[in-house]
């Protein structure tokens, strides 16, 4: 088949890489021309472990092409993937406005094209959206954008499950398939796209498909809270969280995932905290209320008042941090509780030196660069190229990082005070006489 795939970050790139490795020929199109200059060249624009040398594969053989022009990208396409960003407003919803935008470029692209290959055309959207966006934006602007032309479009919702620092991986062994569609070719082109992966695709409601991810995101961000709450109880009781959790994880008959389960730093990323806000906007127009939700947003940003705290009451002005992306092997700082624990000890006069193996501020690109800019506008003079030299004459350590290198830096010049957010830095470091974990 051929795919437009519409929204080249980190979702789209996945995708349209997989899917050419897989036999399809795609096009990916974006109004970012350095993404797609990176596409071309053979590069990929984000950072993604094994995506850059699929990419180069896929580029080379003539499979991946990458433009800016939808129209190029739609010509005879059987199927275009929306894979563009849904932020949040200011109140919390769901920004639609790329959505909307890709949408109507499909149509132009669609009209501009015409031809008899294009009498039927899937649109189908991988983009976080709120449960009737499809009903009442897809839908209306397919049928009345493509009014008159013979071009039968219909949209479907397939929502993506690729966790960024695993997304290749999780592309190929997604824990399901489903689509969302009252359409039967909509569903069939689907069901075609995807049958190299392992599993059957599950045709339903599209109201349905558009309030799964909702609901997966909505309960690995209260998992994430839930268990850090307990956690700060718990180490005021001189009680190992850590011990307790992994008791209550061997429970798997009421489907509790260990995942996310381990106490540790906030949650953050490009999802869970602006679909949690776009839930909870949802369920306030609606008049419902949904307390536990509410308040889990609330107990996110006490972990990181936490932290804040625990510097401010050791006797030291510089601070090292070892992490800075929201997780290990991305450079994603979008939402990151990293960068806005560096912002705050940064705002109460604190010397921030950061290190991440991964985070190169050049390479930041879109959304991501511009929260960069917006947060720390100061970045490249923070970023140390060595863990020791962020650790050098520091009097706290924060570490969200396992990585051996960060291990040994702490190992070899121990920091006066040691703060633990991941909880994984090994026994040799949490023997340090300086080490405490955020919630043990």
């Amino acid at each position: 088949m051929k795919v437009a795939v519409v929204g080249l970050g980190y979702v789209g790139t996945v995708t349209a890489a997989c899917l050419a490795a897989n036999g399809h020929d795609v096009w990916g199109v974006d109004v970012d021309a350095a993404k797609v200059d990176d596409i071309v060249s053979g590069r990929s624009p984000v950072a993604e472990p094994g995506l850059e040398e699929i990419v180069a594969q896929v580029v080379g053989a003539g499979a991946l092409h990458a433009t800016t022009s939808s129209v190029e990208a739609l010509a005879q396409a059987d199927v275009s993937l929306v894979c563009v960003g849904t932020p949040s407003t200011a109140r919390g919803a769901a920004d639609l406005t790329y959505v909307r935008h890709a949408v109507a470029d499909i149509i132009a692209a669609l009209r501009s094209a015409g031809g008899p290959s294009l009498r039927r055309h899937s649109v189908v959207i991988r983009s976080t959206i709120p449960p009737g966006t499809i009903e009442k934006v897809v839908n209306p602007a397919l049928s009345e954008g493509l009014a008159g032309t013979g071009i039968a479009a219909g949209a479907a919702m397939c929502p993506e499950f690729l966790r960024e620092g695993s997304g290749v991986a999780d592309f190929y062994s997604p824990p399901m398939i489903v689509v969302g569609t009252s359409d039967p070719h909509v569903a069939s082109a689907v069901t075609s796209l995807f049958d190299f992966l392992d599993g059957p695709v599950r045709v339903v409601d599209v109201r349905i498909a558009e309030a799964l991810k909702y609901a997966c995101n909505a309960f690995h961000a209260t998992k994430v809270s839930f268990t850090n709450e307990l956690s700060r109880l718990f180490r005021n009781l001189e009680v190992d969280s850590r011990a307790v959790m992994s008791l209550f994880c061997e429970d798997h008959v009421l489907n509790i995932s260990p995942s996310y389960l381990r106490p540790g730093f906030a949650f953050g990323g490009s999802c869970l905290p602006k679909d949690l806000r776009s839930l909870l906007h949802l369920a306030r127009v609606s008049g419902v209320d949904l307390p536990l939700l509410a308040g889990t947003l609330a107990t996110n940003d006490l972990i990181i008042n936490d932290v804040v705290d625990r510097v401010v009451a050791c006797d030291a002005r510089t601070v090292a941090l070892l992490g800075l992306s929201f997780k290990m092997n991305t450079d994603d700082l979008r939402e990151s509780p990293n960068v806005e624990l560096a912002e705050r000890l940064i705002g109460k006069g604190f010397d921030v030196r950061i290190y991440d193996r991964v985070v190169n501020p050049s390479r930041l690109i879109g959304a991501n660069r511009r929260y960069m800019e917006s947060k720390l506008p100061h970045l490249r003079r923070l970023l140390t190229s060595e863990p020791a030299h962020a650790l050098q004459d520091a009097g706290v350590a924060i570490a969200s990082t396992d990585e051996p290198a960060a291990v040994a830096a702490l190992l070899a010049a121990p920091p006066p005070h040691l703060i633990d957010l991941s909880g994984k830095l090994g026994a040799e470091v949490e023997a340090l006489p300086g080490y405490q974990g955020v919630g043990w």
